[in-house]
């Protein structure tokens, strides 16, 4: 199947190669001509505009757009829209607000054009382990680029089967789902991520507790010495809090146990507030990730052990490059 992808970061490029490598085709775009030439090296056909991406887009086209949330994708939007036409489908792959997603979907309507928004987790590890996607938007065009989504996700793998589920059923084991209406696929992705931040916070303060266990405010026959990456280790194997973010966490304490190279500044992507705010608006309460939100504001301020570990976890899972320490 075909697909024109704009944005060729970290994210948007190996979902490129993840397509080519089974089969699909794949034009694509970026601001940097160096980015669109090294997937043009690998086999994708490069496109020197938005306009000329469309033109190289056979009908129906579809087209996923994969750069910054906010004006960046509002304006690449609106440029592909002017060049596409009834029948094709526009893909935001990227942390969209969700009502920003119905006030496109309904802007696009009278022309025609499909607008599918699809939540997108898997960092930089996607290449390989796939991507877990969460999609809003026309049932038919999730229907008709259903290849492109089956190829992207992770597909069962390892995972078992949870039992009493019959095999066959809907997508959703297969690491990818139609969740509803335009906005429903980043909706349910923003609530992914408020729960990413209290997960992260549950593991950084458990660390921290233990990474202290030897402050000399307890009696001295109540101090332990423990070592913290060993124990991230041991809850790997057959631990009931044991995660991908766990497995991350213990990668980046092995390499550096204290976490120097960390100042424990940690940046929240948008989706946190977003999601208090959806709770705020539906009268859920929602302690432990309102808290967790506020703690990364926190951290911007002072920075202790427990912020080390969230800015580990971030830097593993999704590439994202915290101040280093001293800068």
């Amino acid at each position: 199947m075909q697909l024109g992808m704009v944005g060729l970061g970290r994210m948007g490029a190996n979902m490129v190669r993840r397509l080519m490598r089974d089969g699909h085709a794949c034009v694509v775009y970026d601001r940097s001509p160096e980015a669109v030439a090294a997937l043009e090296a690998e086999g994708a056909e490069g496109a020197s505009s938005l306009e000329d991406l469309v033109q190289k887009l056979s009908a129906p086209r579809a087209a996923w757009v994969m750069v910054p949330s906010g004006d960046a994708t509002e304006q690449t939007v609106k440029a592909l829209a002017e060049h596409m036409q009834q029948g094709d489908t526009i893909i935001d792959g990227g942390n969209s607000y969700f009502k920003d997603d119905v006030r496109r979907a309904t802007a696009l309507r009278p022309k025609g054009i499909h607008y599918l928004d699809v939540g997108t987790s898997g960092g930089v590890w996607g290449l390989e382990r796939g991507y877990c996607m969460m999609i809003g938007g026309p049932k038919e065009a999730f229907d008709r680029l259903n290849p492109i989504f089956k190829t992207l996700a992770p597909g069962m793998g390892d995972v078992e089967r949870t039992p009493g589920r019959e095999p066959g059923i809907g997508t959703s084991e297969q690491g990818y789902l139609h969740c509803g209406p335009s906005g429903s696929g980043h909706y349910v992705k923003m609530v992914h991520n408020g729960i990413e931040y209290g997960l992260m916070q549950a593991y950084a303060e458990g660390f921290d507790i233990m990474q202290s266990a030897d402050t000399e405010a307890l009696p001295e026959e109540l101090r332990y010495n423990l070592d913290v990456k060993e124990i991230a280790e041991l809850w790997r194997r057959g631990s009931v809090v044991g995660s991908w973010l766990l497995d991350l966490t213990a990668m980046a304490l092995l390499e550096n146990p204290d976490l120097s190279n960390y100042t424990g500044f940690v940046q929240d992507s948008g989706e946190g507030r977003w999601t208090i705010q959806a709770a705020i608006d539906q009268a859920v309460p929602a302690e432990v990730l309102t808290s967790s939100l506020y703690t990364r504001f926190r951290s911007r301020q002072e920075h202790t052990y427990a912020e080390k570990v969230l800015s580990a976890m971030r830097q593993k899972f999704g590439g994202h490059v915290e101040k280093p320490a001293g800068g």
